[in-house]
């Protein structure tokens, strides 16, 4: 048992063991012989508490095992019944209420005018684990430091994470360098018993002001500096740069093996050196990452015979619909999810503030025409399970992680296997993409969304909020700048920034897949 107080003490008791009588010169002697009856009670130190399952590894033993021949033992003066075992005495088997008790190991003396001779041992049985409340895990940053406070009542000591701390007063506090997505916080007693709580640690996204840049877009400077002007008017105060997009390439020279060996790699920027001027200007940089629509995996897993790497229809051929062949991979294949998760790790090392994923999800459509290999659980879980998995991986490196979700996720989860509630615990933040184009007749009671871009965003917006706000998770809406079907100019825009600021969201993400923001009207911060 680690840091046992119970230390196993010897006794050596003298006991007079045989009178011999001799006749020396017709006179009677005796000859008094003793022996030391070495004689030890384990696990049982004097004063101590214990707990009911440490009563039973209490065993008393001797030097030579005959010497137990007569022992007895009591417990509260009562004599009790114990087990010899390999030539000790144990109390295995029995049972004592909480509270002190006794216990008495009597030897007798083998001439009846000298007193036996004992071992007592006074303890306290204690089943009762400290009680535990974290009050706060909370951190400004994922780059730390975390502050941990807490209640530790009956506790003797409390461990954070890897790191012992002294309770005062029933209270604990503990400052950590790293943040993780998860924390471990256990308290034990001096009779060795524990508690352990699993906390999630809280770290609130800063907020951002970010329109969508995708790699090649960055590489022309006629796209690039207008966006640079916007930073530096202060009508932005984020970047959303692509790691990994629809087509399964990414931007930079990635290392990650597979990526290299599929591939999938551009040298559209120098991620280092791109990250390293934007920061220096002040922005923040969100690294979306295209999850699942991967094209560039998905055919050579394909080729190469790594079948199970893609999602198929029921005759076993790639799914395809109106995504092109090999397009969506297997969300529920390790390999891929592996694949992400590195690209995504990578890209939090270099620097990127946020690793933004996009199609973290199903492909839409009929879900009973699509198999994925290996899938043990709901789709729906499967994606839970996998930004549970990112975040732990991104996290120590300093990034907050986001999940882009369709807008109706809040109200039909099972559509795209994208469960708003279950995700919400295992995400810095939400991207609800709320276009209003997106958007069919009568949704939130409006008749015609794409024409009133205020009342369909804030509704939607407002109903992702009721559905993360028992959590840190915030959200951060995607707000149309485009147009389709409804002229959408700075009037529209900065609708759908008002409505989402009156629905208690003031972040939002700009797109526009020509990434254009000329029309944007967005106003100095």
């Amino acid at each position: 048992m680690p840091d046992s107080p119970l230390k196993a003490k010897r006794v050596l008791i003298p006991v007079v063991a045989v009178a011999v009588l001799l006749v020396v010169a017709g006179v009677v002697t005796t000859i008094v012989h003793t022996r030391d009856v070495s004689l030890a009670v384990a696990d049982l130190a004097d004063g101590t508490s214990i707990t009911p399952s440490d009563v039973e590894q209490v065993s008393i033993t001797a030097a030579d095992p005959a010497e137990l021949h007569g022992v007895s033992v009591q417990v509260d003066g009562r004599p009790v019944e114990v087990r010899q075992v390999e030539g000790r005495m144990t109390l295995a088997g029995m049972k004592l209420a909480e509270g002190p008790h006794t216990l008495s190991v009597r030897v007798p003396n083998l001439l009846p005018w000298l007193p036996d001779t004992s071992v007592d041992r006074a303890f306290t049985v204690d089943a009762t684990p400290p009680a535990v409340e974290v009050e706060s895990a909370e951190a400004k940053s994922p780059r730390g430091p975390l502050t941990v406070r807490g209640t530790a009542d009956g506790a003797d000591s409390v461990r954070v994470g890897d790191q012992r701390v002294p309770v005062r007063d029933g209270r604990f506090e503990a400052t950590l360098d790293s943040v993780p997505a998860q924390l471990k916080v256990r308290a034990d007693d001096s009779a060795g018993n524990a508690t352990e709580r699993d906390v999630t640690v809280k770290v609130t996204h800063p907020g951002m002001r970010a329109v969508h840049m995708s790699a090649s877009a960055w590489a022309t400077e006629s796209l690039r500096e207008p966006v640079l002007a916007m930073a530096r008017e202060r009508r932005i105060d984020t970047i959303q740069l692509d790691i990994k997009d629809e087509s399964g390439e990414i931007g930079y020279e990635s290392q990650v093996p597979l990526a290299r060996q599929v591939g999938a790699t551009r040298n559209h920027y120098d991620a280092r050196a791109t990250l390293d001027e934007l920061h220096r200007m002040g922005l923040r940089v969100v690294g979306r990452l295209v999850a699942f629509r991967d094209p560039v995996l998905g055919r050579a897993s394909w080729e190469s015979g790594a079948r199970d790497r893609l999602t198929q229809n029921t005759s076993g051929a790639p799914w395809s619909a109106h995504y092109g062949e090999f397009a969506f991979t297997n969300f529920a294949n390790q390999e891929v999810r592996g694949y992400n998760i590195a690209i995504a790790e990578e890209a939090a090392r270099l620097g990127f503030d946020d690793i933004l994923y996009d199609y973290v999800r199903r492909p839409d459509g009929p879900v009973g025409q699509m198999v994925f290999p290996g899938l043990t659980t709901t789709p729906e879980q499967s994606i839970v399970d996998f930004v549970k998995d990112s975040r732990a991986a991104v996290r120590p490196h300093g990034a907050y992680l986001g999940a882009s979700v369709f807008g109706i996720a809040a109200h039909s989860p099972t559509d795209v296997a994208q469960d708003i509630p279950a995700m919400a615990p295992h995400v810095d933040y939400v991207s609800p993409m709320v276009y209003p184009s997106h958007w069919g007749p009568g949704e939130y009671g409006v008749d015609n969304p794409n024409a009133r871009p205020y009342d369909i965003v804030r509704a939607s917006v407002a109903n992702f909020v009721e559905l993360t706000k028992s959590g840190s998770t915030t959200v951060i809406p995607w707000l149309q700048a485009f147009s389709m079907g409804h002229n959408y100019g700075p009037g529209e825009i900065q609708a759908q920034v008002a409505a989402s600021r009156d629905a208690g969201v003031p972040s939002f993400l700009l797109w526009n897949a020509a990434c254009t923001y000329g029309s944007s009207g967005l106003e100095p911060a």
